[in-house]
């Protein structure tokens, strides 16, 4: 008994030392740039770990339960979603800043750039105020178009983190659940394996994002130029390490060609 709480313990360490994992890292980093406080930061952590927790304890429960057997192309095509995902969120990150870039070339021409209201939604842009210089219509807004869809869920704005925590743990859930399989025989307690990694996970993103987030959002209130750049600098680091990840996956680990090599690690 002793023994099998030690093993749950350190699932626990595991799973906080997991968050700290450079991918994880890097996506969650790319999201806490764009959030206006720490706090809400921290908030964008837990919710990554959350969504991760479910995709642990889905996904890995169903391998150790009915002890199902991962090829090498599935393991692989999961861990080229989490590659995707970084490039998806780095090119998110780097729009931003080029939706900057359009407005001052805006200005340049006779319009101007500043921040301004639609209803509950505040962006700033290249426009005029004539009848048709405005650029778009009140409906077209981000904000409109979210309310339009997603309105009756309160909650959409956390939806992206949870997306991308769903998926970093569907590509981690297979070499979790294949190793804690390897050390314990009793699937309860292999679950509870998984449950505590989980936990841990989520606590280790939360004091990541709580160490990033303060100084990001200090910095930003400095300084529009400074989050400026630290958007671009953190689109950048996501796309390059996702196109590299999708290289390596792709064509060293051999997901592209005839003889994929997928190791659970």
């Amino acid at each position: 008994m002793i023994a099998a709480l030690s093993f749950m313990a350190l699932g626990f360490f595991l799973g906080m030392r997991h968050a700290a994992d450079a991918d994880h890292v890097i996506a969650v980093s790319t999201i806490v740039t764009r959030q206006p406080t720490a706090g809400s930061g921290v908030v964008i952590g837990a919710v990554w770990g959350l969504g991760h927790t479910l995709t642990i304890l889905v996904a890995g429960g169903a391998i150790i339960l009915f002890r199902i057997v991962i090829p090498p192309a599935l393991g692989l095509t999961m861990e080229m979603t989490v590659a995707l995902m970084l490039v998806v969120l780095g090119v998110w990150n780097l729009s931003g800043v080029v939706r900057h870039l359009r407005g001052t070339v805006a200005a340049d021409a006779g319009f101007h750039a500043h921040p301004h209201r639609h209803g509950d939604y505040v962006h700033s842009h290249g426009h005029g105020h004539g009848a048709n210089d405005h650029g778009h219509g009140e409906d077209q807004t981000p904000q409109a178009w979210l309310d339009r869809w997603f309105g009756v869920l309160g909650t959409y704005q956390m939806l992206r983190p949870l997306v991308v925590g769903l998926v970093h743990g569907l590509a981690g859930s297979a070499s979790v659940a294949l190793l804690v399989l390897a050390t314990i025989n009793d699937a309860r307690w292999a679950m509870a394996y998984l449950l505590l990694f989980g936990v841990g996970t989520i606590v280790g993103m939360v004091l990541i994002t709580a160490t990033i987030a303060g100084p990001l959002a200090y910095a930003s209130r400095r300084s529009v130029r400074v989050e400026r750049h630290l958007r671009v600098a953190s689109g950048l680091l996501s796309v390059g390490v996702g196109l590299f990840l999708i290289y390596q996956i792709g064509f060293v680990d051999g997901l592209f060609t005839s003889h994929p090599t997928w190791t659970p690690h």
